[in-house]
């Protein structure tokens, strides 16, 4: 149930992700839209997978792919709102949804760890 929880938030993010990427094309940025836009819908592409993994340590290893991207994320946000592409509240919406999906994915990661001797 945890798992389900976390791939709808990643997916809601995702699309926040796509909707910011096309605000941010529409005023002529590429460099930092193109690096959010592949670090922020990866995290949801990273969880969806793991539902489908071949073993814990495959599992264990995509759930972690997706919080150093949900990590890179939120990078490239707060990159956004220092250079002014985005405003303060646009920020911080964005990255407490980012947050949010970080620590789901930390207690994921160890919950996951601490049954390694488990089967999937």
């Amino acid at each position: 149930m945890k798992e389900n929880k976390l791939a709808e938030l990643s997916m809601e993010f995702s699309v926040d992700i796509i909707n910011l990427v096309k605000t941010l094309k529409s005023n002529h940025e590429s460099i930092i839209s193109n690096q959010i836009g592949r670090s922020g819908t990866s995290i949801g592409a990273n969880i969806h997978e793991a539902q489908y993994a071949q073993g814990r340590k495959d599992f264990i290893s995509k759930l972690e792919i997706a919080l150093k991207e949900a990590s890179e994320t939120g990078y490239w946000l707060e990159l956004l709102y220092r250079t002014r592409y985005i405003d303060e509240q646009t920020c911080k919406v964005l990255s407490s949804k980012c947050a949010s999906l970080r620590v789901m994915l930390i207690a994921s990661c160890k919950t996951a760890k601490e049954k390694k001797d488990e089967p999937v």
